[in-house]
């Protein structure tokens, strides 16, 4: 079996670099190119041939990044925070055009993609609902994309049983301190009861099946969506 070509974007970040030292490992994958943040993105993906693109650069340049990806042939799997519902159809259907397929991932965690489909059963019987993002202090976007994606879940969950609460927030609070790395408290208020639902990834290990996963699933995907979810519940590609 041949091995799935992936360039990597964002190759000296923290998590561009866990990527790396993971795909060495796995004889599944080679790793054909690195880009850093000096790099121009389009001449790196035109001249590494990649089949699929792990970008994880900065909050703001997933969609732009994905669009060169898919420009060049490849298919992304984008774990940049930011790229927002109305990015990600335009690129599903710029990537339908091109018979490919992508992945925004939000949060390439299994656990965080068990915490929301927790949350979604939950907000169809609990409607008062809050999110509480903490992170390191170096990340400097607030809300986190997860945060935002959670909340985004959780009103449709809502609304899907009371249509009239799909208008309603879903407050989100971010806290940036050094000494946390991710984490996530999802909470649901009911009079003389509270429930609690917490992630907390440890270190950037919490990321590894999910990016593999991740880049499997967009080597046979069609159309660009949302969430790690597709990639764990769909069949490993042959």
């Amino acid at each position: 079996m041949s091995r799935l070509r992936v360039a990597v974007l964002g190759a000296s970040g923290r998590l561009g670099r866990f990527a790396c030292e993971l795909l060495d490992r796995d004889p599944d994958f080679e790793v054909v190119a690195r880009a850093s943040s000096r790099d121009d993105v389009s001449v790196v993906l035109r001249g590494a041939r990649a089949e699929v693109v792990f970008e994880s650069t900065a909050a703001g340049l997933g969609a732009a990044h994905a669009r060169l990806a898919l420009e060049a042939g490849a298919r992304p799997l984008v774990a940049t925070s930011g790229v927002t519902p109305e990015e990600v159809a335009d690129l599903d259907a710029f990537a339908r055009s091109r018979g490919l397929g992508g992945l925004y991932a939000p949060n390439l965690s299994r656990g965080m993609w068990l915490l929301q489909r927790m949350a979604e059963e939950a907000a169809r019987h609990v409607s008062a609902c809050e999110i509480v993002e903490l992170h390191h202090d170096r990340k400097r976007d607030a809300p986190s994309g997860t945060a935002a994606d959670t909340a985004r879940r959780v009103r449709a969950a809502r609304a899907a049983v009371d249509p009239a609460s799909a208008s309603r927030d879903v407050p989100i609070h971010s806290v940036r301190l050094p000494g946390l790395l991710a984490h996530q408290e999802v909470l649901f208020g009911s009079p003389g009861e509270l429930l609690t639902l917490r992630h907390d990834a440890l270190s950037a290990e919490a990321y590894g099946p999910g990016i593999r996963a991740g880049l499997r699933y967009v080597a046979a995907a069609s159309g660009f969506r949302i969430g790690i979810g597709l990639a764990f519940e769909a069949p490993a590609s042959p």
